[in-house]
Parts: C-alpha cells; sequence; structure tokens
C-alpha cells in the first residue's frame, strides 16, 4: 500500500487514467469490430463507411498513448487492404 501522501494520490490518478483508457481502447474496438463485420458480409461500400467512422477513432486512441502509433498505422493498413480485396 501506498505509504505517502503524494503515493496515494498517484494511486488515485492512476485508477482515473485506467478508466479513461479502458473505455478508449474497448471504443476503438468497437469501431474496428463494425468494419470487420461490414467485410463479412460483403458490402463494400459499408466497409468503407465504417473504416471510415473507424479510423479517427483509431489515430485518436494512438494519440491518447493507448495504443502506439506503429499499431494504429498497422491496424488501419490490415482493414483497408482487406476492404480493397473485396472487389
Amino acid at each position: 500500500m501506498a505509504n505517502t501522501k503524494s503515493a496515494r494520490k498517484m494511486v488515485r490518478k492512476i485508477a482515473r487514467r485506467t478508466d479513461v483508457n479502458t473505455a478508449r481502447r474497448s471504443r476503438m474496438r468497437t469501431y474496428i469490430r463494425r468494419v470487420e463485420e461490414a467485410i463479412e458480409t460483403g458490402d463494400r461500400s459499408a466497409a468503407q463507411d465504417a473504416l471510415k467512422s473507424a479510423q479517427p477513432e483509431i489515430m485518436r486512441a494512438a494519440s491518447k498513448g493507448v495504443i502506439h502509433k506503429n499499431t494504429s498505422a498497422r491496424k488501419i493498413s490490415r482493414l483497408s487492404r482487406r476492404i480493397r480485396a473485396m472487389s
């Protein structure tokens, strides 16, 4: 357990940040899942629309430090490549 006053405060701050980061990661995964579901149905226009809405969420997660920026680039690249391959 934290002993000093500053350490106790840091525990509280870390708990808050963890909740925020968890929500951001969950939101990003939801958008990615929507893209993958659109790809599974075979509807290319729906998949492109889903990717267009998912892309800012993925980039926002990277800019906030929830995921690494290369990870976000890789996720967007792989999703867009799967959509291109649908034709």
